[in-house]
């Protein structure tokens, strides 16, 4: 088991925008029956987009696990142990804490113990992900997702890094 580590940051409103951040479903939409079908054909359109873009974009997947298909070069560490990719977390979390909107957020006590949290996680095999609104207003996503296999989704390959 090893982990990989996932870094986003950027406008809230793109972050919110949920459609690109879920996985396509399994299976596509029916086709249209007919020329005049144009409801079907916009779901079936809609559904190719999602299949093409959902892996190649960076924003954060809703499901964490779904960091896995995403370009590798997304990637911004890995590491064998818990405590590695807690590290990891730990310094990004110092980077980025002055920038927090909430002073709640800033707190080195919390941030001590979400670091702590996410060993005991990532030890258990389950991923980590944290997310904070940044200033202006943007926002932070963190993730350490756990590989080979993961727990929440045991179809999902590794990325070979």
């Amino acid at each position: 088991m090893h982990h990989h580590g996932y870094l986003w940051t950027g406008p809230k409103e793109r972050f919110d925008r949920e459609a690109l951040r879920r996985p396509p479903h399994p299976e596509p939409p029916p086709a249209p029956v007919s020329d005049a079908d144009v409801k079907a054909e916009q779901l079936l359109k809609r559904y190719r987009e999602v299949v093409a873009e959902f892996p190649a974009s960076d924003l954060p997947p809703i499901e964490t696990a779904y960091w896995l298909v995403k370009p590798h070069s997304l990637v911004r560490g890995t590491w064998g142990e818990a405590k590695e990719a807690a590290s990891w977390l730990s310094e990004r979390l110092a980077e980025y804490a002055p920038r927090f909107a909430s002073e709640r957020d800033r707190d080195t006590t919390r941030l001590a113990r979400l670091v702590n949290a996410a060993v005991e996680q990532l030890h258990s095999g389950a991923d980590v992900s944290y997310g904070f609104y940044l200033e202006r207003p943007s926002y932070l996503s963190l993730a350490v997702v756990t590989c080979s296999p993961n727990g929440a989704n045991t179809g999902l390959s590794c990325p070979v890094v």
